[in-house]
């Protein structure tokens, strides 16, 4: 095993129903006045109004702040700041809904707490100040963002995704209540819930991996890939939707230690360039990644596969998926003959039945499938490739990773 220094830094507290402790919540933490950061979305739901309620309970007056948009950039958030500085003495931060409102929340504790700009704050524990007490409420099983100390935010001016991390970042409760996930739009329940995937597949096999990161990862791929599917032919499913939470939460703590890999690195300058939604993207660069990556850690894919959805997949999926060996004893009576090819093809052979099993619940969550689909133009990719080779996720992938490589990738995907 990898040496690794490894600390959760975020309590939880899981459980339906579970929101209605947050004022409960807030007073331990010794809250007064709370910022309540919350995407347009969820005032029009009335969950930031039931927050208020609970918080005002608890004797915690709030100031709201839902000014941004699905993907938070720097703009956004020094107004997310300057509306914090002109509330008065704020002294904590509470973020609801999904990946934006966390992200956009952890950024503006960094420069309401810290000064200056996003940019001043990416990489990663550049926050020389104490930053406030938050607590983080999910409302969407995705970018497990509750359970990671970076803020994934946009420079308003280059459209650069960057990443911006310091320990003091990270919220210091979870509120995970699967509730709050039921009444989410079936469009948002596939393409986060594939996010969320993505983050397991890819924190499994990273070069910054360690014993504690795969502990979370596997755990989450095998929440995750089995209920991914049960969630979208059955929205109601309280069990798969708490599954589906507790997976994308676990994610989000392996890649806490692992990062991410290639398709990260290739997805985001799609969301820059195009605007196209970041789980869309996802979904169409991750299953050529796979079986790119294949022959450098396609071991690492078996052991997904021996603990992914295959002898519990719906019918539709196993449709979906005629590649995919649907029992994993089945994989194992295979594995003789395949160590007799050797073990690239080996590799290969595991690589293509997980990427085969990708599309699949791609394919489930009525996902594009190609960027010719979602209107990449082919004349873009050498652009596209100089930006994904500056991506920090690209450099943690098991493959040497350069633009070379994401001009092969995304050919590959068009």
């Amino acid at each position: 095993m990898r040496p690794f220094d490894f600390q959760l830094r975020t309590r939880v507290v899981f459980g339906n129903g579970a929101f209605a402790r947050l004022g409960e919540l807030a007073c331990e933490l010794s809250f007064t006045r709370t910022l309540v950061v919350a995407d347009r979305g969820i005032v029009a739901a009335g969950l930031a109004q039931q927050a208020a309620v609970s918080l005002d309970a608890a004797g915690i007056s709030t100031s709201f702040f839902h000014d941004f948009d699905t993907n938070p950039d720097s703009r956004m958030v020094e107004a997310g700041r300057a509306h914090a500085a002109s509330s008065g003495a704020i002294d904590s931060i509470v973020a609801i809904g999904g990946g934006s409102s966390l992200d956009c929340a952890k950024g503006i504790n960094f420069v309401l707490t810290n000064g200056g700009t996003m940019r001043d704050y990416r990489g990663f524990g550049k926050a020389t100040r104490p930053m406030l007490p938050s607590i983080g409420v999910p409302t969407t099983a995705g970018t497990g963002s509750e359970a990671q100390s970076y803020a994934l935010i946009s420079d308003g001016e280059t459209h650069v995704k960057m990443a911006c991390g310091d320990p003091k970042a990270a919220f210091r409760i979870a509120l995970l209540d699967p509730e709050l996930t039921v009444t989410q739009p079936c469009d948002v329940t596939a393409m986060a819930g594939y996010d969320a995937i993505s983050h397991a597949v890819e924190s499994y096999v990273t070069t910054r991996r360690s014993g504690a990161s795969d502990l979370f990862a596997r755990d989450a791929w095998r929440w995750l890939s089995g209920n991914f599917a049960r969630v979208l032919e059955a929205p109601d499913d309280r069990l798969a939707r708490a599954a589906m939470l507790w997976g994308a939460h676990a994610a989000g703590i392996a890649i806490e230690q692992s990062m991410l890999g290639a398709t990260h690195a290739c997805a985001n300058p799609l969301t820059a360039r195009y605007g196209t939604t970041h789980g869309i993207a996802i979904a169409v660069m991750l299953p050529h990644v796979v079986r790119w990556n294949a022959d450098h850690v396609g071991d690492r894919y078996a052991e997904l596969l021996d603990r992914g959805p295959a002898a519990f997949a719906p019918p539709a999926l196993r449709r979906a998926s005629p590649k995919l060996a649907t029992n994993p004893r089945e994989r194992r009576r295979e594995s003789p003959a395949l160590r007799e090819s050797g073990h690239a093809s080996t590799a290969a052979r595991a690589g293509e039945q997980l990427a085969s099993l990708l599309e699949a619940l791609r394919h489930a969550g009525q996902l594009p499938a190609s960027l010719r689909d979602i209107g990449v133009a082919r004349d873009d990719f050498a652009a596209l490739a100089a930006d994904a080779a500056t991506q920090w996720t690209g450099t943690c992938n098991p493959r040497p990773f350069d633009a070379a490589s994401a001009l092969e990738l995304y050919e590959r995907a068009y």
